[in-house]
């Protein structure tokens, strides 16, 4: 390859041959320079070429050639590797898949009739942790409450009609049951082992529509004291968010351990990010309990099916007039609907329509109230009651038998 040109060339002979040799000496020199600093360059350049596409390293009397692809190659592969390790071991996806088979997706239908003679049927939805592989399934028993029929959807689509195990509203769970077989039940954690700011996954039925839905969050707090429908209730909050249809879904561990029963949502206009959850170990129990004999042990039963009270305020009727309906209504009480024979209630002597307003000194302003103050007591325990019958006050003495889930 030439680096000058041939008239350079020429004009460089007659230099040498002494035309102007003096004057271009130094020239002369700095061409010779250039051309030996071009043709360096080119050497380098080779050896850096040499140096990035193909790599020596010794070991011992060993030697190892990498290619300077391959150096990418490998770059890549390792860490793919590294991210599929990394995968394996901590990624929620994989407690996903491990938990969500799980949890089921539950509607209630009920019957309701009109002032008509006429009936429709509403339905309820909700959540439930599969507990067993021959389909027993653990529930909050707000749920079910009241269910005429109860439908069981899997998150594999299939879905079966459930029955009805056994309740306990203190704990606010329930049990059901469908006819299937191989399923895949929960791991219920020791859930004293969980700490505030532990990460945890919510899998449930937002909505009644959007089943195995997923969501995740931290741990907020630890037995916070919760009245739900009238009763204190010791709960975990948590932040996962969480929506009508979550109730009775399940809350996993980083582990996809069941920790808790999702139970319930603060809400609110500025409400955000507020759940609640009943701790697995506050009802492994009643679980037992519901599975060995169908209802849970030492719970105190009256024996009333109740509603609530309304009487009439300035009414010269004295209530229970349709003419009461131009005054103005209060709610107090709850009015014995119905009495189960030769129970606490019955031996004690209250009756059908007799007006319940205190239990043991306590005053009692709705059905809801009775129930919670009921579960106050114990097995055995004398019970003051007080009603109001005929517009006349009595105290009944009532001794709490055990429900027995008749």
């Amino acid at each position: 390859m030439s680096f000058i040109s041939d008239m350079e060339r020429d004009r460089i002979y007659e230099e040498i041959e002494g035309k102007s040799f003096s004057k271009s000496r130094g020239g002369f020199f700095s061409k010779l320079l250039s051309i030996a600093l071009l043709l360096s360059v080119g050497f380098a350049s080779g050896s850096i070429y040499s140096t990035f596409t193909q790599v020596k390293v010794a070991e011992g009397s060993n030697s190892l050639e990498v290619n300077s692809s391959n150096v990418v190659d490998n770059t890549l592969s390792n860490s793919a590797n590294d991210k599929n390790s990394l995968y394996s071991q901590t990624s929620l996806a994989n407690v996903v898949d491990k938990t969500a088979t799980s949890v089921v997706e539950i509607t209630q239908y009920t019957t309701t009739q009109t002032y008509f003679n006429s009936s429709y049927t509403s339905e309820g939805n909700g959540s439930g942790v599969i507990i067993s592989e021959d389909g027993y399934i653990l529930t909050n028993n707000h749920v079910i409450s009241g269910a005429e029929k109860i439908s069981v959807r899997l998150r594999n689509g299939e879905e079966y009609e459930a029955t009805l195990v056994g309740k306990d509203s203190k704990t606010d769970i329930a049990i059901i049951k469908i006819e299937a077989t191989d399923l895949t039940p929960a791991t219920m954690a020791d859930s004293s082992n969980t700490l505030v700011g532990d990460f945890v996954l919510a899998i449930g039925n937002p909505l009644g529509r959007l089943g195995g839905t997923v969501t995740y969050g931290f741990v907020s707090a630890l037995e916070r004291e919760i009245n739900l429908d009238s009763s204190t209730k010791n709960l975990m909050q948590f932040d996962a968010a969480v929506n009508p249809g979550n109730s009775g879904g399940g809350l996993f561990n980083v582990y996809g351990e069941l920790i808790g029963v999702v139970s319930a949502k603060s809400t609110g206009y500025d409400v955000e990010g507020l759940g609640f959850a009943i701790p697995i170990n506050d009802v492994k129990q009643v679980i037992n309990d519901i599975l060995e004999r169908g209802y849970a042990t030492n719970r105190p039963y009256l024996g009333v099916s109740l509603d609530n009270s309304s009487y009439s305020t300035g009414s010269p009727f004295g209530g229970g007039s349709i003419f009461d309906l131009f005054y103005s209504q209060v709610q107090y009480g709850a009015r014995v609907s119905s009495v189960e024979k030769d129970s606490p209630a019955d031996e004690a002597g209250i009756e059908v329509n007799d007006i319940i307003v205190s239990i043991g000194g306590a005053v009692v302003s709705s059905a809801s109230d009775a129930t919670s103050e009921i579960q106050n007591y114990n097995v055995g325990d004398e019970v003051e009651i007080g009603i109001i019958r005929n517009n006349r006050t009595y105290t009944k003495k009532a001794i709490l038998a055990e429900y027995t889930g008749q």
